[in-house]
């Protein structure tokens, strides 16, 4: 298999399943895909913004349709039900932390199609 067609099939991957051969990779080559820091140079410092890479969602309101939001919650954490509901029923709850930016805008897609109100922090 060459390079290209490597890169090809992973351009099918989910956002899900990439993150699981992200992790793969690292466990099995024990490295971390996490960018390397840079410093940047001194007259620049004040001017580079960095972007995050990382995401807490936030629920902040489940919405009218709570039961399809207890049901991505559940999809998403892998929690029980009763868990979910607590999760749901709880004002600004975090549903799930540190989460990648595909992953956390995937998620909240899920969330806000049920019907919910979600904050990435």
């Amino acid at each position: 298999m060459t390079t290209n067609e490597l890169i090809e099939e992973i351009k099918k991957l989910t956002a899900v399943e990439l993150c699981d051969l992200v992790h793969g990779l690292e466990e099995t080559f024990g490295v971390s895909a996490a960018a390397a820091v840079v410093a940047a140079p001194a007259g620049e410092a004040g001017e580079a913004k960095e972007e995050k890479s990382e995401f807490n969602i936030v629920l902040k309101e489940a919405g009218a349709q709570k039961i399809a939001v207890i049901k991505v919650v559940r999809e998403v954490t892998g929690l029980g039900l009763v868990e979910a509901k607590k999760l749901v029923e709880t004002p600004d709850s975090v549903i799930k932390e540190n989460v990648p930016t595909a992953q956390a805008k995937e998620i909240e897609a899920k969330l806000k199609e049920a019907g919910a109100t979600v904050e990435l922090k």
